[in-house]
């Protein structure tokens, strides 16, 4: 399975990379809504895990952009809480909505609610 992981700040990425590569997921890095979209639309990820606050453009404008180019599900992945930053999300097009810093047991709850597991 290929997931994407949009967020500005390197060491996000890279833990939430570790993570998932540690269960078998190949994994493509995007360092903002811009690049997002674009390696959306060239890689078609099963998975994104898209941050909010990002510069050139945000995670909102990204999952409205890319919401219909990709068959695979967007989770929104913030620090930001805000109900309506949530509700913002859902209705750009994100299936999901989960807070920053994410442990493993909620990481995978997500993947398995949209997706299936890789097999060891």
């Amino acid at each position: 399975m290929k997931v994407l992981i949009a967020d500005d700040v390197l060491f996000m990425r890279r833990l939430l990379s570790n993570q998932l590569a540690k269960y078998g997921y190949e994994v493509i890095e995007a360092e903002n809504g811009e690049d997002a979209v674009l390696k959306c639309i060239r890689e078609q990820p099963d998975l994104v895990f898209m941050d909010v606050v990002m510069p050139k453009m945000d995670g909102i404008t990204a999952t409205r952009l890319i919401k219909n180019e990709i068959s695979g599900k967007i989770i929104i992945c913030s620090v930001i809480s805000d109900k309506n930053k949530v509700l913002e999300a859902i209705k750009a097009g994100a299936s999901d909505y989960i807070v920053k810093p994410v442990n493993d047991k909620r990481l995978q709850e997500t993947i398995n609610k949209f997706c299936s597991v890789p097999s060891e």
